[in-house]
């Protein structure tokens, strides 16, 4: 078996789009969440909360050729995708064209405005606004396609649009593609664009915060207080290497994925289960070869749903009892969706290397329904440890765990 190494990492969240100013609200307790006065429009939607990505633009080196088959979600995705190409030192290279390089990456779906396109030749019976382009924005693997040919990629593409573990299962499927000899690079991840369809979703189940003019104060996963998730976007690239092949050419390395569960629930597609988000945990372990007391920390899931926070916490302690210090990003940015996963295995990452990591905003009164746990509340904790893990848990019961190791 191969050794996976990270050695690359970039993406663009609520937060910033770059470690140190991520790093900074996560200290000083700021969140991206904010109030969505275009909302307003939409009769019968409940939220009016989102965590944008702000001031978003393509550089001038991507032309008109470049960008016209890619929606925001795709462009998102090519660009956090060549920052981290450029901190691996492997962009332009011809280690991206040789055949060794591959993409795993996903999104929930394409590009809304594509989408709403479409929508609108079934609707009012009329393709205007439709062109050649349309449908590789909308299709699901927009993302990862537009990274391939931009890149000019001659691997493996692998499409990971599975809602909530987008990101994470396109990182644990580009770990099992080197570990197992497939491929020497992966450019691994997910990613999201934001749109009000996503907070309608969740609004048809009664599971969006409603703190409509309390931005502020919401989500609050864990908590008892809680009253719903927040949507967000963004997008998180990691570059995945194998070993031998990173040192060989002097590489930077930020950690060794060394194990990766996932699974699924197989019995309803919106209710989760705690049964089988605790044999995912422990699938991940199993993988990395290592006791439940050997990690220091969890990137929690966390979306301030009440089943699922009840299901993960539940499962969490079953696996670790309350010994693991464990603390929600998506207090902060909101649920990313596709590209939670990836986000939040960065930020593990690097506050792995740095002995900080963040606490759960909003998080005042853990919910007695919930799992006793180690929560880490109010401000971030010094801790210092060779092991994190990042959780999470998508629509349809698709559930993932994965390890990453401290580099030394």
């Amino acid at each position: 078996m191969k050794r996976v190494v990270v050695t690359g990492m970039a993406g663009f969240s609520p937060l910033g789009d770059n470690w140190d100013s991520i790093r900074e609200r996560l200290k000083n307790m700021q969140t991206g969440i904010c109030r969505m006065d275009d909302w307003d429009k939409y009769e019968g939607l409940n939220t009016r909360l989102a965590g944008p990505v702000k001031d978003f633009e393509m550089p001038s080196h991507y032309k008109r050729k470049a960008l016209r088959s890619m929606g925001r979600v795709a462009q998102l995705a090519v660009l956090s995708t060549e920052r981290a190409l450029e901190d691996a030192e492997l962009l332009g290279t011809d280690v991206l064209t040789s055949g060794k390089t591959g993409v795993s990456f996903g999104s929930s779906a394409g590009d809304s405005v594509a989408i709403g396109d479409f929508g609108n030749m079934l609707i009012n019976h009329s393709s205007d606004g439709l062109n050649a382009n349309s449908y590789i924005k909308m299709m699901a693997h927009t993302s990862p396609v537009n990274i391939g040919v931009y890149f000019g990629l001659k691997g493996r593409v692998y499409t990971t649009s599975s809602a909530c573990t987008s990101g994470s299962q396109g990182i644990g499927l580009a770990f099992e593609t080197i570990k197992y000899g497939q491929q020497d690079v992966m450019i691994s991840g997910g990613c999201e664009g934001l749109c009000a369809t996503q907070a309608a979703v969740f609004d048809t189940l009664y599971a969006t915060s409603v703190r409509n003019d309390a931005p502020d104060e919401t989500p609050r996963p864990f908590d008892r207080d809680r009253d719903g998730l927040v949507i967000g976007e963004g997008s998180g690239t990691l570059i995945l290497e194998e070993l031998e092949h990173a040192l060989a050419r002097g590489a930077k390395i930020y950690a060794e994925v060394i194990g990766f569960g996932t699974n699924s629930d197989g019995s309803h597609v919106t209710q989760p289960s705690a049964d089988t988000m605790e044999k995912a945990i422990r699938l991940a372990l199993k993988d990395a070869d290592i006791d439940a007391s050997e990690i220091g920390y969890i990137s929690a899931h966390g979306t301030a749903t009440a089943r699922g926070d009840v299901a993960e916490s539940t499962a969490t302690e079953a696996v670790f009892g309350n010994t693991v210090p464990i603390s929600s990003m998506k207090s902060f940015t909101g649920h990313t969706l596709g590209a939670c996963g990836a986000l939040e295995a960065w930020a593990s990452i690097e506050m792995m290397n740095t002995g900080w990591f963040h606490a759960t905003a909003n998080l005042h009164n853990p919910d007695d329904e919930c799992g006793n746990l180690d929560y880490i509340m109010h401000e971030g904790r010094r801790i210092e440890t060779e092991y994190v893990m990042s959780n999470n848990f998508a629509f349809g019961g698709i559930n993932t765990s994965l390890i990453f190791k401290r580099w030394h």
